[in-house]
């Protein structure tokens, strides 16, 4: 048998191949969108990728599951567990097999058990392996999904939160304490491994570790030291993260299942005078380095630097427009990748940013300013600080006087920040803060963007306050 860890580390998600090396033959468990790694990985092994399991309709990238069914034929092996609103409805559309709890099967001469493990999801599965191939009557690992992570189980209100399911978080955490139980159960020895590590707003606090065991995590996973379910519940759904806005649109994504990448091509140029004209219909990312941006750029564009776009450009782009990219000609294939991890493939084409400068188009600006330039302006409230952290952050420390606005949040929050005077935008690094001073000026208010954000503030010992959360 052979198993091979696959990460995404802009997704926190992983992946596995695994290949029985007497049958010549691998599934690929959780893949992500970008099925090349998986094809390049099995044909160096000289495997035949003949199937696709997975563990539930993931809500944070879209899945490679009809891809490969698509290319190579993969049979698809998909959960039939939960009630109707969680089915795959494209599986038809190819070879596959809708499995049960205590359902199995066969990948070469490598062996699968099906568990119902819901909580995270109503049709949530987790996949045992037993490597018959290799003579053994009993299993090696378990393959966890959402549902267990090193250090953390997967939380129960996305459906709530996210996808707007109302009273679904307690039932939800009520399934989890069942399903944890009945892990417990499992032998100690097993392996596990997780469809996410740290980073991920799948769960709170899971670990970077990429895999675990069964016996480790009873031991050490605080989610799996409770023996009393409402004291479990009370502890899931306290202090998770935020939810992305654009968790309900995968949701719905891999449950019709995406379109197939082969059939969209990449975004084609556009002329610097078609620039203007699609402002008011659709969003413009602009690649830039955030410095470059704030010295120069066309109005009402946003700013995600080519880096953090698979972070951030769900959280803060609208799905329902169309998408144009400002960018340097050999970034957009990445670009489109990444975005397409997220399903925002309705990219209309780019403009290219050296044109868009030398036509004079990069005409508008905000001003940068370090911790100590800012913090006469900020203790005389001279301006509005607004802090784009998250709330874990937040609790943590903050500037005296700023006012919490979560860069996830903050396009449906600009209405909130109140007055239309000079806004600081601030974060831990800067480097959200100037997405955050972006949109926020795209939105018509004035900004200046903190360099160095709360890290500078506080090694410059300036005042911080630790007192009870305000908002």
């Amino acid at each position: 048998m052979m198993l091979k860890y696959f990460y995404d580390k802009s997704l926190a998600h992983a992946s596995y191949l695994v290949g029985c090396q007497r049958a010549k033959v691998a599934v690929v468990v959780d893949p992500g969108r970008d099925i090349e790694q998986y094809l390049e990985m099995a044909d160096r092994e000289g495997l035949k990728l003949i199937a696709v399991a997975e563990t539930h309709l993931h809500a944070d990238y879209v899945s490679g599951a009809r891809e490969l069914a698509d290319r190579v034929g993969a049979k698809l092996y998909v959960s039939d567990e939960g009630p109707a609103d969680w089915k795959y409805l494209f599986a038809g559309q190819f070879d596959h097999q809708l499995v049960k709890d205590g359902d199995s099967f066969l990948i070469g001469n490598i062996k699968f058990d099906v568990l119902h493990t819901p909580g995270h999801t109503p049709e949530s599965i987790s996949f045992m392996l037993t490597d018959q191939g290799g003579g053994a009557d009993r299993p090696m690992g378990i393959f966890t999904g959402d549902f267990v992570f090193v250090g953390s189980v997967g939380r129960p209100d996305l459906l709530e939160q996210a996808a707007g399911l109302a009273h679904t978080a307690e039932p939800g955490a009520r399934d989890l304490f069942r399903s944890v139980e009945r892990f417990k159960q499992l032998p100690d020895y097993l392996q596990v491994w997780p469809a996410h590590g740290a980073g991920s707003a799948c769960g709170k606090g899971l670990g970077a570790i990429p895999s675990s065991t069964v016996g480790y995590e009873k031991q050490f996973n605080p989610a799996l030291q409770f023996t009393d379910e409402d004291d479990f519940v009370r502890y899931i759904l306290l202090d998770q993260p935020d939810a992305p806005n654009y968790f309900s649109v995968m949701k719905r994504v891999n449950k019709e299942g995406p379109d197939i990448i082969g059939d969209i091509g990449l975004p084609e140029s556009r002329k610097i005078e078609d620039l203007r004209s699609v402002l008011d219909s659709a969003t413009v990312i602009d690649l830039s380095p955030s410095n470059q941006f704030a010295d120069g750029h066309v109005l009402r564009t946003i700013n995600i630097p080519l880096g953090m776009l698979a972070g951030w450009a769900g959280w803060v782009v609208d799905y329902s427009k169309p998408t144009y990219l400002i960018a340097n000609p050999s970034q957009v294939p990445e670009a489109t990748r990444l975005l397409r991890k997220i399903g925002l493939d309705d990219i209309r084409g780019y403009f290219d940013v050296s044109e868009v400068r030398d036509a004079g188009l990069a005409a508008a600006s905000f001003q940068t300013a370090n911790p100590a330039e800012l913090a006469s302006r900020i203790e005389s409230s001279d301006v509005t600080l607004v802090d784009v952290r998250s709330n874990e952050e937040w609790k943590s420390g903050r500037i005296p006087g700023a006012a919490h606005r979560f860069l996830g949040r903050l396009p449906a929050n600009v209405s909130t920040i109140a007055g239309d005077g000079l806004i600081v935008t601030q974060c831990q690094s800067g480097a959200r803060s100037a997405i955050a001073a972006s949109i926020l000026q795209a939105a018509g208010r004035n900004v200046i963007d903190m360099t160095g954000g709360f890290g500078a503030w506080s090694n410059a010992g300036l005042p911080v306050d630790t007192s009870d959360v305000r908002t």
